[in-house]
């Protein structure tokens, strides 16, 4: 766990403990846990900054919903009106570049005016938002729009970039971590891809054409916060379960996926086993989504796929009817 964020997290629950909340504007309660003294954030200004935000539910008293952290790519926006008294705006005004706060926000409200419905099972009305500002960009008095913009996107553009090149620096180093830590015996292939075959399944093997029924998990190679495995997609109910990230809206059952679609490192290792195989696979970012990303993937991020292999199947091949 990051330095800042232990100390974000250790504040977060004394001051939970405390009850040394204050009230601010509507049913907003919040504590400043620092302060730098800089100019507060207002209307207008563009900010970066790292945010946890929980929810006590019935069966987590502490459900994680948001952890920029875990995905490790702060949050970028402009602050916006006020859709009501007390919510992220009001709380986002009272903190400066440096600053850190814990905010208790009303569901209720929230839901109403952004549109978006509050998780099921709650056991409190209200969701705890831990923040940190790393950086404001403050628009001038009078400053018209469009230098506004272009001042916007030079920030984004800088601080993005920095994100790239501190992700390149380190991903060798995850790698070996995730290794190390998990203490595994890892072949290697000429490609880079790291793996370790826990069951080789049958002699037959897949082809670019076919189709690959199979259950997997995909992660990252860093933990959550919560000691949790940070896993980004699974096709297995109870994994997803255990790691946060369970929907009603998903089929947690085999996926029938074309092998040639699926990312360079993972068509490489379902190839090295069979039928009824299991394999643990290593991706370095060049064998899974490169130096641009894509979608909760940061560039230069490598990945672990666990995948088992129910079933190969030829193209054109008859797909018989389920029962």
């Amino acid at each position: 766990m990051k330095k800042g964020l232990v100390i974000v997290f250790a504040a977060a629950v004394a001051l939970s403990a405390c009850n040394k909340f204050e009230k601010g504007e509507g049913d907003m309660t919040y504590k400043i846990y620092k302060s730098d003294g800089k100019q507060k954030i207002i209307e207008g200004d563009f900010v970066k900054l790292n945010a946890i935000q929980t929810v006590e539910s019935n069966n987590n008293p502490d459900s994680s919903l948001v952890n920029t952290y875990d995905n490790e790519r702060p949050a970028f926006f402009v602050i916006s009106k006020q859709m009501f008294k007390g919510d992220m705006t009001a709380a986002l005004k009272l903190l400066g570049e440096g600053d850190s706060a814990v905010f208790k926000l009303n569901l209720d409200s929230m839901a109403k005016y952004s549109g978006q419905a509050k998780p099921l099972g709650l056991k409190s009305n209200y969701s705890t938002f831990t923040v940190k500002i790393e950086k404001v960009l403050h628009k001038v008095a009078n400053e018209a729009d469009s230098l506004f913009d272009k001042k916007k996107r030079e920030f984004y553009e800088e601080e993005y970039k920095s994100l790239i090149a501190k992700n390149k620096a380190n991903e060798a180093a995850k790698i070996s971590k995730f290794i190390a830590d998990n203490s595994l015996k890892v072949s290697t292939t000429p490609s880079g891809l790291q793996y370790v075959i826990e069951t080789p399944g049958n002699t037959e093997r897949a082809t670019l054409t076919d189709t690959v029924v199979m259950d997997y998990t995909g992660q990252f190679a860093n933990k959550k916060a919560d000691g949790k495995l940070n896993v980004f997609d699974t096709s297995d109910a109870k994994m997803a379960k255990e790691a946060g990230i369970f929907s009603q809206m998903a089929q947690y059952a085999p996926r029938s996926l074309v092998l040639s679609q699926l990312p360079q490192g993972v068509i490489q290792g379902i190839q090295l086993i069979g039928v009824g195989g299991k394999i643990k696979m290593i991706l370095p970012s060049k064998l899974a989504y490169g130096e641009n990303g894509g979608g909760p993937i940061n560039p230069f991020t490598p990945l672990i796929f666990d995948v088992e292999l129910k079933r190969i199947i030829k193209p054109n091949a008859a797909v018989p009817l389920s029962k």
